[in-house]
């Protein structure tokens, strides 16, 4: 497999010599697309083992990837003495465990978000990471984009002036293929992270999310399907920082994308900033003056524009970097301690949900005769069947 000559992260530099050997757990489509090829592009890792359940597909990324050994108990691959580092890309039941294993061997541990699936293993994960002395790292993708980090040097720049609100948007037609995460856990923590990147630690946080009854089709056969499925489909959150800075986000798998799947902004006093969100593939910048309507594009490098995942890879290298340093780049690596800072406000928009108050609109006569006169029928009348609180398991 080719390999590509990085730049190290800024800070210490590491060691020239030292080649990471690094063990893989999971065998899912991002192991492939992100982990395997993202590592193996680092010239000084070397993937040696990887673990996961379906040994037919263990041997065929071991095969494309020149991986020597595989395992389909992840212990045993954890327990390998001649390891320094682990990646985890599993589902995220599995994350606290496995952490655990890496962390209890000695190893530097990546892990996928949501750090966990509640927030007494998120905080037991912290614990244990800590404890460890070990590198832990989270997957917060969109830090890596090349327009998110300009967009984040002009605003400490001041190039917008002082900043008061961000905002941020998702959407796809996802939900109409079968998924089984909702978009609060899966979009959710990578906005909120973003939020935090930004502008530092979360004061408040209130939101909702929903599910909404559709038919779902399958990837493989495009086959219709009705579907006990439950997870959400759309979700939203209003949040303020501690330094005052206020913001809100929504995302979707039920509504068509805007100017690209995904964009955050940040307005201040003097103007405002947007920057796309994908993995790499679409990576702009583009800022607009107080004074003007018009949006300008911001210069950023040639390898913003090769419309590959090239986010994926330079984090994965950022992960490598880090163990050979011993210590994140606290420029841009996000630890544990992000991973759980993220899961308390994912848990506060799914607390707040069940509890947000809708207040009542007196209705006039006339408003009554419009409505009657009404004939669709829309989907969300079944999700807020029983009162407008109600919330779908």
């Amino acid at each position: 497999m080719s390999r590509r000559t990085f730049t190290s992260a800024k800070g210490s530099s590491p060691s020239q010599s030292k080649v990471l050997r690094i063990g893989v757990i999971g065998t899912g489509a991002f192991a492939e697309q992100c982990h395997l090829p993202g590592l193996q592009s680092h010239p000084q890792a070397k993937v040696v083992a990887i673990a996961g359940r379906r040994p037919e597909r263990l041997q065929s990324l071991a095969t494309q990837f020149n991986i020597p050994d595989v395992y389909t108990d992840y212990h045993e691959l954890c327990a390998r003495t001649d390891l320094d580092a682990i990646t985890i890309v599993t589902s995220n039941s599995e994350h606290a465990a496995q952490a655990t294993a890496g962390f209890a061997s000695g190893k530097h541990v990546f892990c996928e978000k949501p750090l966990a699936t509640s927030l007494t293993e998120a905080k037991e994960m912290v614990r244990t990471a800590e404890l460890s002395g070990k590198v832990h790292q989270v997957a917060f993708t969109y830090r890596y984009l090349y327009g998110l980090q300009e967009l984040r040097r002009r605003i400490q720049r001041g190039d917008i002036g002082a900043p008061y609100h961000v905002r941020a948007q998702h959407n796809s037609w996802d939900g109409l293929l079968f998924k089984s995460s909702g978009v609060l856990r899966d979009v959710g923590p990578h906005l909120f992270d973003l939020a935090r990147f930004l502008f530092g630690p979360l004061q408040s946080v209130t939101g909702l999310y929903r599910h909404l009854p559709h038919v779902h089709h399958d990837r493989k056969d495009d086959r219709a399907k009705s579907s006990a499925q439950t997870t959400d489909d759309l979700a939203t959150a209003w949040f303020t920082h501690k330094c005052g800075v206020q913001g809100q986000w929504f995302s979707s798998r039920v509504a068509p994308s805007y100017a690209g799947k995904a964009h955050i902004e940040v307005i201040g006093k003097e103007g405002a900033l947007r920057a796309s969100l994908s993995r790499g593939s679409i990576d702009t910048l583009q800022i607009v003056r107080s004074s003007s309507i018009q949006w300008e594009e911001v210069p950023l490098p040639a390898e913003a524009r090769n419309e590959s995942p090239s986010a994926l890879g330079i984090m994965m290298r950022s992960f490598v970097n880090a163990c050979l340093r011993g210590k994140l780049d606290p420029d841009i690596d996000a630890s544990f301690h992000d991973g759980l800072a993220v899961q308390l406000a994912i848990d506060a928009v799914e607390t707040a949900s069940a509890r947000l108050p809708w207040i009542p609109v007196e209705t006039t006569d006339q408003q009554t005769r419009q409505e009657s006169s009404v004939s669709f029928q829309s989907p969300i009348q079944a999700v807020a069947s029983g009162g407008p609180n109600k919330i779908l398991p």
